[in-house]
This record gives structure tokens, sequence and C-alpha cells, in this order.
């Protein structure tokens, strides 16, 4: 991606070496850490559950003030632009839906953060939270994306902020609150559906921006496509099932297959609208 030189968001907190909460091991064995990440990896449903000091970026050091890794000092840079963009692309497509955007807060954490979702540990991955409109990720989450998932590259890393930011966008939309009041008069498994659903259309968002930044910025370079479309397949529910050992069941899937994940996320890349993203068209 082309993305040194572009504008740095100012919608960063930065609340890592805070010792907040407990490191990202778990007990349990392998096994247990590779489904506790992938229970609510990027976005799952933190509607559900149940704030925190904004603090700016200040490089090298944590909202502690205390040192953080230095290796994580140009992937601030590199998130913080990326924020930026999406702030640049997400205005005008939602001023002719009447719905005025907000610009989230990105907040940066390690081991563990309290969000007004609740407390949470690295472990769940990034996540959106609607009730404090800020999306909170730990930037270790990148190296995992890349080792154990098999999904490397900085556009796949920019597809994860931009499926975050799809959901707040859902926020303002009023997708998220009608999602939430629906499931919790559903089964189980009509639950899981909708939240399939939601996933879905955070996918596909995620593509509007990918579509317009390459289109209004030409940010995107050879092989940023494959970049994306490589990390939408590696987090489908039907691909970490398998990986993690279980059975494949569907009934349980929250964040949808591979092939939808990719499907949505392509749509949105190529039609780059708001319109091409209902994906609970049918499910009305």
């Amino acid at each position: 991606m082309k993305w040194q030189g572009g504008r740095r968001s100012s919608n960063i907190e930065d609340r890592r070496g805070t010792g907040v909460g407990r490191p990202l091991a778990i007990g349990g064995g392998a096994t247990t850490l590779v489904v506790a990440l992938l229970v609510m990896l990027l976005g799952g449903d933190p509607s559900v559950l149940l704030s925190g000091d904004p603090q700016g970026p200040s490089g090298g050091v944590g909202g502690s003030g205390r040192p953080v890794d230095p290796a994580q000092a140009q992937l601030e840079d590199f998130v913080s632009v990326i924020l930026a963009d999406t702030e640049d692309t997400w205005p005008r497509l939602l001023e002719p839906l009447g719905v005025r955007y907000v610009q989230p807060r990105l907040v940066l954490f390690s081991e563990a953060v309290e969000s007004g979702c609740g407390f949470q540990e690295s472990a769940v991955g990034p996540f959106y939270c609607p009730m404090d409109q800020r999306v909170y990720l730990d930037l270790g989450f990148f190296r995992e994306l890349d080792r154990r998932f098999g999904a490397p590259g900085d556009f796949a890393q920019a597809y994860v902020v931009a499926h975050e930011v799809g959901h707040h966008v859902q926020n303002l939309l009023g997708v998220s609150e009608r999602v939430h009041a629906q499931r919790g008069r559903t089964s189980r498994a009509q639950a899981n559906a909708l939240s399939v659903l939601q996933e879905l259309q955070a996918d596909c968002f995620a593509g509007i921006w990918a579509h317009h930044a390459q289109r209004q910025r030409q940010l995107l370079e050879q092989g940023d496509v494959e970049e994306g479309l490589r990390a939408a397949s590696a987090i489908g529910d039907d691909t970490l099932q398998r990986r993690s050992g279980g059975h494949v069941v569907p009934e349980s899937f929250t964040h949808g297959s591979s092939a939808q994940r990719v499907e949505w996320f392509r749509r949105g890349l190529e039609q780059g609208t708001v319109e091409a993203c209902d994906t609970f068209r049918g499910a009305r």
C-alpha cells in the first residue's frame, strides 16, 4: 500500500502499557488459545457484553508513559493513516442517506482493556464497541494474522481496521441496534445467523473503503487486493473451526464462511456503494 505520507488521524488513543489485565496466554493449551482468539475475532458481538480516558499517541511509549515495543511504532503510524483515510471516505457516502458521519476513536491497548462494552483481553481480537463508539486493537494481533492465520501484508492489516470501522458505520445507520433487538427475540441459531449477516456487511463496508481508497487516492498496489481476499478467507468460520481441530458446524457460525466473507468483501470492493452491501435483504 502507498500509505506513507498520508494524513494521520487525531482519533487515536494509546492505552498500551497500562497493565490493565492479564497476558494473552490463557489456560487450556494451544487449542484453547486458538478458540479464544477466534470467538470474537474481528468484531464478534460486543453489543451483548456490557470507559476509558482518551490519551493521544506518544511515539515509543504507551498510555502509562512506559516504553512499548519499538517494533509497533510503524504499525501505530500505519493504523493512524488507515483510520484517517476511512474518515475521508465515509462522510460523502453517508450524507446522501441523511446520516452524519461521527468519527470513531481507535484505542491501542496491550494485554487487556476496559471498554464501554466491558473488560476484554487481547485474546478476543480487534473489536468495536457501539456503547462508546470506539475500535479496540492490540497491534500484536497483526502478528497473529500473519503467523497463525497465514494472512500477511499491510493491506490485510488495513482490512482489519476497515472492517471494525464498518461496524461503526452500521452503528450510525441503526443496523447494530436493530440486530441486537432481533437477536433477543430469536433462537440461538437464528441469532447466530443475524450475527453472520452483520459481519458480512462489515466485510462489504471494508470493501467499499478499499474501492474509494484506490479510485480516489490510488493507495493500493499490485497484490493488495489478493492480500485482503486472503485475510477474509483465512478468518471464515469454517476455516477457523477446521484449524482448531473441530468439526464444521454452520449453525454455530457467527461471522460467515470463508467463501461468504470473500464474496461480500469483493462486492464492496467492486461496487463501492452502501446499497450493494445489503446482506439482510431477504432476511427481513
